[in-house]
């Protein structure tokens, strides 16, 4: 079992389910590899090795006398820390937040909870999950395990960085501009934003949404078959759904059967190619050619390609970080001066103008999420789905606060995400490659609004077309 944190979320249930391995077992073993990564990493928060070695026992139980609660019964899991676990305090990355703990799980570890998941620990953040990046002036500094002197990106730093160490097969994460898919993209793994509402949250909020961080796309649409069912909590859940998840697992070839029938399995599927998001960080040649690589794959399987023009702008962003500012900003000014003090300085330096902002700015700028919503759906609507780089930026520092480390200019690597927030359409980063330095490049499909299986089978279909990835990261010798 030397290699069990390479295992998946599907190979231990198996494994579970024959009593090859039992949950407890599972969770020594990986509580193990985690204490060996770490030190270095610095990817969780309130890790309870007592905790879930009890919950991982209650599960062998279970399993032993054939009651699961699900195939994912005794799985392991993190959880972003944000999202609330009852008794643990919710820092949201800040030091400034008066730390007290919550009184009960917010609807994503609620449902994880009740599938028998083995909750392991939480996972870092930035201050208010506000920047791109591992820095954080509550946790330790998280970094990228390929390279521990690259950032892992954010604001799910920890659950990228776990994702990728091999922490956990599931990991949760939360997204409102790319929180989920940028650090996925520059961790190598697997990054879902599911259509807004798909997964019930709280506190709720415009074009923020949870969603699964993992190694493969099977083990994230395994996760989205407990994440998505409903809990009144959130007042803009969509209506109770019945979907078979497992519809987006199926081999290339006929959707019945899953027999490769036809060289042309994608025939039929109207893809977009899109390049130049309009504003932001250009997109550097390596990046560039790995996404195109990945539509000639697309086209060579049948589905037919086309070029989509930028249809976001410069000033529905600007409108947009105005009113994301303001919005930091008044977060900040409810802070007595000694803990106002406790926040990064850059986070201070980006909101300082949401002070001096007028009405006018702020409605002009909170009128933008509508402006970005007209503008995908208007121009991704004749598509299947969108092929598109996830950022920009393949890496930068650990130490940095985002690609630009310039908090005046602090949001130019979501150009290719956030259009996307704002629109509820669903969105995945899938690893398509990486650079000569060795940066994982991230590939995005964004797909029409509710159809998270089709994203999630393009995606899936994506692993089998790509050439094989590398091995995954280990961790640095003692």
């Amino acid at each position: 079992m030397a290699d069990l944190p390479t295992w998946s979320a599907a190979q231990l249930s198996a494994a579970y389910a024959s009593g090859a391995l039992s949950p407890r077992e599972a969770v020594q073993q990986l509580l193990a590899h985690i204490a060996r990564w770490e030190p270095s990493l610095c990817a969780t928060y309130a890790l309870d090795a007592e905790s879930a070695l009890r919950d991982a026992a209650a599960s062998e139980q279970r399993w032993r006398a054939g009651a699961p609660l699900s195939a994912l019964d005794g799985v392991p899991c993190t959880v972003k820390e944000n999202v609330a676990t009852r008794g643990v305090p919710v820092p949201l990355g800040t030091a400034a937040t008066e730390l007290q703990p919550a009184l009960d799980d917010a609807p994503p570890a609620a449902r994880l909870r009740e599938a028998g998941c083995v909750l392991l620990c939480k996972t870092t953040m930035p201050d208010w999950g506000m920047l791109s990046s591992g820095l954080s002036s509550f946790h330790r500094l998280a970094r990228n395990p390929w390279n521990l002197a690259w950032n892992p990106g954010g604001s799910s730093a920890g659950a990228a960085a776990a994702a990728a160490a091999g922490y956990a097969p599931l990991n949760l994460g939360t997204d409102i501009g790319g929180s989920i898919r940028l650090p996925a993209a520059w961790c190598g793994v697997v990054g879902l934003k599911p259509s807004h509402g798909r997964v019930p949250i709280q506190p709720a909020y415009y074009g923020r949404v949870a969603g699964p961080m993992t190694r493969s796309v099977e083990d994230a649409a395994l996760m989205m078959a407990v994440l998505s069912q409903p809990d009144t909590r959130d007042p803009m859940s969509l209506p109770p759904q019945t979907l078979d998840w497992t519809q987006a697992l199926r081999p290339l070839g006929d959707s019945a059967t899953g027999a490769r029938t036809t060289s042309t399995p994608l025939r039929g599927l109207r893809l977009a190619l899109q390049l130049d998001a309009g504003w932001g960080l250009p997109v550097p040649a390596a990046v560039r050619e790995a996404v195109e690589a990945a539509a000639r794959r697309f086209e060579a399987a049948g589905a037919s390609i086309e070029p989509l023009p930028a249809f976001s702008t410069r000033a529905m962003m600007d409108g947009l970080d105005n009113f994301w500012r303001m919005r930091s900003w008044l977060d900040f000014s409810r802070l007595p001066a000694h803990r106002q003090a406790l926040v990064l300085p850059y986070i201070r330096q980006w909101i300082a103008r949401g002070e001096r902002l007028s009405g006018a700015e702020v409605f002009h700028g909170f009128s933008q999420m509508q402006a970005f919503r007209d503008a995908a759906l208007a121009a991704t609507q004749p598509f299947d789905a969108v092929l598109s780089p996830v950022s920009p930026v393949a890496g930068y520092p650990a130490e940095w606060a985002g690609p630009t480390n310039d908090p005046e200019q602090p949001l130019e690597h979501i150009a290719f995400t956030v259009p996307y927030n704002m629109s509820e359409q669903p969105a995945i980063s899938v690893d398509a490659g990486c650079t000569d330095e060795g940066h994982p490049i991230g590939l995005q499909i964004s797909g029409r609004r509710f159809d998270d299986l089709g994203v999630l089978r393009l995606a899936h279909w994506w692993e089998q077309l790509r050439p094989a990835p590398r091995p995954w990261p280990v961790p640095p010798a003692a």
